[in-house]
């Protein structure tokens, strides 16, 4: 088994609702992440996914030490990495490193693709001296694809899909051995994302990266995760492998995701039985007691208000839902065409 690289315990992060301009008053608070807990083995890829507003975003900021949590928290290799400050976080950033969503907003465009890459060399310049960053940015756009020749172009020269390379090769300039990629591909045309993640897959089995990737679009995490989380309103509701998530989910929430994913198969497309759900997702600043899920669950009952259930395994399935009523529920199979 391999070692645990990343583990994260009970994490919280909470915003404060404020009135007033002059005296503020706080009212209430904004639960994005509450009580997320989860491990990270190296060179494995766990896939977070969710709607929009379930707190993915949230909590990669917060892995990255971007935000700092209400509580909880995040251990690399032991060591709590939510509490480092100064030079002790600066180094732990060189092993932890982030690929942002948008590549149009993530690059400075009066910088140059060599200084951009080159960038994280001026803040850690133990890991490439000045002499030789230009040759170690020449080096690092050829392992992600792109030409390195065109080092002294600027990002509005590249496309979308050139650009996140540039993110990623960015990413990878201090050999970190955690990358946190909060939904890299959702801004890219669907021809590109392909060519995106097998870049990903391919630089994973070449330096021993592990991922933590973040994503709504549930083809996308299949195709590149080996455990999956699946998290609704600030907590994570089932996790297990690929395929346990995927072929056998035991959430109501996660069943109901899976069944509105297209089918490009006729046949099994007649056979496969569609979860509507009812109602709008609930305010994370008013969020429902017990269960979060249960104002939209068909299979709510009394308990489901009273009780927050635990993210454990229940009798007659095979991985942790946090579900009072969970069960295995076979799923039609839904890879991408």
């Amino acid at each position: 088994m391999s070692e645990t690289i990343l583990e994260v315990r009970d994490l919280v992060k909470h915003y404060p609702v404020t009135r007033g301009v002059v005296f503020k008053k706080t009212i209430g608070q904004v639960k994005a992440v509450d009580g997320v807990s989860f491990e990270l083995k190296a060179g494995e890829t766990l896939g977070i996914v969710g709607e929009s507003g379930c707190g993915k975003s949230t909590l990669s900021r917060v892995l990255m030490n971007l935000e700092r949590p209400t509580a909880g928290s995040v251990l690399y290799k032991g060591q709590d990495i939510s509490r480092f400050k100064g030079s002790a976080l600066r180094r732990m950033r060189r092993q932890i490193q982030l690929v942002m969503q948008d590549p149009y907003t993530s690059l400075n465009p009066r910088m140059t693709v060599g200084d951009l890459i080159g960038e994280p060399f001026e803040i850690h310049p133990e890991v490439a001296p000045r002499g030789s960053r230009r040759q170690k940015v020449r080096e690092l756009l050829d392992v992600v694809g792109l030409n390195p020749e065109h080092i002294n172009r600027y990002p509005h020269q590249f496309s979308g899909g050139q650009r996140q390379r540039i993110g990623i090769a960015r990413a990878l300039a201090l050999r970190p051995e955690i990358i946190v990629c909060d939904e890299p591909v959702s801004a890219l045309d669907v021809s590109i994302q392909a060519q995106v993640m097998n870049l990903l897959e391919q630089l994973q089995s070449e330096f021993g990266l592990s991922y933590v990737f973040i994503a709504h679009d549930l083809s996308v995490v299949r195709h590149l995760s080996d455990r999956v989380a699946v998290m609704y309103l600030g907590k994570i509701a089932e996790i297990g492998t690929e395929d346990e998530i995927y072929e056998r989910p035991t959430h109501p929430y996660t069943q109901a995701l899976l069944s509105a994913v297209p089918v490009p198969d006729p046949t099994s497309r007649e056979k496969k039985a569609i979860i509507r759900l009812t109602g709008d997702v609930p305010s994370p600043a008013n969020p429902p007691s017990g269960c979060r899920f249960r104002t939209r669950c068909w299979k709510a009952q009394d308990i489901c208000a009273k009780e927050v259930p635990l993210l454990v395994e229940r009798p007659g399935t095979d991985h942790p839902s946090a579900c009072h009523f969970a069960e295995k529920r076979e799923i039609v199979a839904t890879h991408e065409v």
